[in-house]
């Protein structure tokens, strides 16, 4: 499903979004807190199925958010280009909202796996033994895609 655009000639097919969001380096994650304080941070994150996941540790802001509310938004850019003669950029674009919940047992390993495979895939073994041993202390949260937008200017 996609969201309505206002410059719809800068439209990109869902597909060709799907595949920008799973190429991605990294994306910021946008929240908003009981107090309608928006917060956007960072992350790195895998896309299996149709989520997003992401790694956190066990405390923090966006926990204390994400328990508040949990809807999110996430957008990924990918290659940009200044074109100053033109006063223009090129640009690639793909957001994301959906409601973000915590993903346990199999599934938290299966995201971990996932960021490992994304990240450092020449070091599987190492990154399994990795997230044996230091999965008490990670938390893993997956985005359920609800809407998918993508924009280009090439």
């Amino acid at each position: 499903m996609q969201h309505e655009l206002r410059r719809k000639d800068r439209g990109i097919a869902e597909t060709e979004a799907r595949a920008l969001l799973q190429q991605g380096e990294y994306g910021v994650l946008s929240l908003c807190g009981a107090d309608g304080e928006p917060y956007g941070l960072p992350l790195s994150y895998c896309v299996l199925d149709n989520a997003i996941y992401f790694h956190c540790a066990l405390e923090g802001r966006k926990l204390a958010l994400l328990a508040d509310n949990n809807q999110a938004s996430f957008c990924v850019v990918g290659a940009t280009e200044v074109v100053p003669e033109k006063f223009s950029t090129r640009y690639e674009s793909v957001i994301v909202s959906g409601r973000v919940n915590e993903a346990l047992d199999a599934e938290k390993q299966r995201g971990l796996e996932g960021l490992t495979d994304k990240y450092c895939p020449e070091y599987r073994e190492k990154g399994l033994q990795y997230i044996a041993s230091d999965a008490a202390r990670t938390r893993v949260f997956k985005i359920s895609i609800d809407t998918i937008c993508g924009k280009a200017r090439r």
